[in-house]
């Protein structure tokens, strides 16, 4: 029966993380982009050896995996369904790593517990997506119309992000937080990689679990998006939710691996609101003009690709018109052999940045206490 490749399935995933924490990253310590990508590229080789499966499960219909309304899937359409649900949250997720990097700089998390806050926040994502995905599967299996619902969802998710393009961090206004408030207080201070610690003999929380808040809850409202653009490309729960879960097993990595370089493709967010609005038409029209997924996965793909490239380009150049050494001609005066002559040391620090530049804040500079 097919409820044994879901318990299977869950199984491997509390496995892999349990390895995760308890194993490959049981000592604090800060990810460097290195590790981070070789991470990143574990998670996607092992969501590729997951899709072959999928099309072996699929074409030869192993413990009955599809239902009634999927029961003639094959396993090449049943892979590239997984395949661009895996690809339609991947390209979501860049929008939550950028977000995840404001809540770590607005909370000033140092580098080496940023991973224990995303672990035990994917934790409770994975809960809550498959939670709303089975909630999603019903709702659709009961009231066709609803596609409709999320279909106009995700075309006012893209109008918003076309409109509002500035994130703000305000904890304060945070549900969860303001609830958790009610019962602990606040330590001004972080206490390790602890969550909880005791002030004048009672039950505290620390900034760090104060982060743990704001990211799940980013996360709950990001997967309002993407669970229902994954239904746009297939109503197999197990796909929707195998192909989400295994995105965002990979999002730790690639928040190591690229929030140190997510403002340089500008254009991918602008990628990201067409590929909501192309999806979110998809759904709407989805009865009387079917597009196969075949199709949607190429249309997707290339929409990334080319802000992607986009954005390459215009970083090129940017950089092209940025002089770094300027050439100067030799001083009778100065005994060095070089002509080349770099910005003077004492307007710089050593990263190369102003010092001016590094008073600025890159965030709103507001302590924890202000939520405490």
């Amino acid at each position: 029966m097919a409820i044994w490749l879901w318990i299977g399935f869950i199984i491997f995933i509390i496995l892999m993380l349990a390895l995760d924490l308890g194993v490959f990253n049981r000592k604090d310590h800060v990810i460097g982009i290195r590790e981070a990508m070789k991470w990143t590229a574990f998670w996607i080789f092992l969501a590729l050896l997951f899709n072959v499966g999928v099309y072996y499960l699929y074409n030869y219909n192993i413990m009955e995996i599809g239902g009634e309304s999927v029961r003639d899937l094959s396993g090449r359409e049943a892979a590239i369904q997984f395949f661009t649900g895996y690809i339609i949250e991947k390209s979501l997720s860049m929008d939550n790593i950028f977000v995840i990097a404001l809540i770590f700089s607005y909370f000033r998390v140092p580098g080496k517990y940023q991973h224990r806050v995303l672990f035990w926040g994917i934790l409770g994502a994975i809960i809550m997506r498959g939670i709303m995905i089975l909630a999603g599967a019903a709702l659709i299996a009961q009231f066709s119309w609803m596609i409709y619902v999320f279909g106009g969802l995700l075309i006012v998710t893209a109008a918003k992000m076309l409109i509002f393009k500035d994130v703000e961090i305000e904890p304060e206004k945070n549900l969860l937080v303001r609830v958790v408030r009610k019962f602990y207080r606040v330590s001004p201070k972080f206490e390790g990689h602890n969550f909880f610690t005791h002030i004048g003999g009672k039950r505290a929380v620390t900034p760090l679990f104060i982060a743990l808040l704001v990211v799940e809850s980013s996360d709950v409202l990001f997967a309002i998006d993407s669970i229902p653009a994954i239904f746009a490309v297939t109503r197999d729960p197990f796909l929707v939710f195998t192909s989400n879960i295994f995105a965002i097993l990979g999002l730790r990595s690639m928040y190591f691996a690229l929030a140190a370089m997510i403002e340089k493709f500008q254009h991918l967010k602008t990628s990201i609101i067409v590929v909501l609005v192309y999806v979110g038409v998809k759904m709407i029209m989805n009865h009387h003009f079917p597009i196969p997924a075949s199709v949607s996965l190429a249309i997707i793909g290339g929409i990334l690709l080319f802000g992607f490239l986009i954005s390459l380009y215009q970083n090129h150049q940017e950089n092209g018109k940025e002089p770094r050494l300027t050439v100067q001609p030799p001083n009778p005066n100065n005994h060095s052999d070089s002509a080349v002559h770099s910005v003077p040391e004492e307007n710089t620090s050593r990263n190369g940045r102003s010092k001016a530049a590094e008073k600025e804040p890159a965030v709103k500079d507001k302590s924890v206490a202000d939520i405490s």
